[in-house]
């Protein structure tokens, strides 16, 4: 079976518009995701994300001081792996979400160096419509976070507000 996350539509003539997402009924539990492309995280990502995010631990931008911990070197900051999950995981996930409802249970389970390339894969564990907004569902999935080639560094869970496909026609 296929599933599409982004179509094309015809508009006109030779026209089309890109249609990105899945709608509500798309989703079955149970399913898992494997996003790709992965993304690798360089040491200026490290870097720059932690001075934006105002998170000035030495762990994550002083080499020195890395060097005299247990992991030798700095590590990358829990925000930015976060957030690159979160990313890795959008097209397939909430793409067409109409909104995010939060995450719950994020666990941050072994460390993440510059250098290394993440992958996220994203398990749906729960989805139903909404009792507020007839046209739209809830859907609720586990997003893992790993280590090329294969290390788990951590996982989370997500609900977001995605519509129905007949409530958009």
């Amino acid at each position: 079976m296929k599933k599409s996350i982004s179509v094309l539509e015809h508009i006109d003539g030779q026209r089309y518009r890109e249609s990105h997402g899945m709608y509500y009924e798309d989703f079955d539990v149970g399913d898992i995701y494997e996003h790709r492309p992965g993304r690798t995280i360089s040491e200026a990502d490290n870097t720059w994300m932690s001075l934006l995010c105002m998170n000035t631990h030495p762990l994550h931008i002083d080499a020195a001081y890395g060097e005299q911990t247990e992991f030798k070197k700095p590590l990358v900051s829990s925000l930015i792996t976060f957030a690159i999950i979160g990313g890795l995981s959008l097209a397939s996930t909430s793409a067409r979400g109409v909104a995010n409802l939060g995450w719950s249970n994020v666990r941050f389970l072994s460390p993440v160096f510059a250098g290394d390339t993440i992958y996220a894969e994203t398990r749906v564990v729960a989805k139903r419509q909404s009792d507020s907004r007839p046209g739209d569902g809830i859907v609720t999935v586990e997003t893992k976070g790993f280590v090329h080639p294969g290390r788990q560094f951590m996982v989370c869970e997500r609900s977001f507000l995605v519509p129905l496909r007949n409530a958009q026609q």
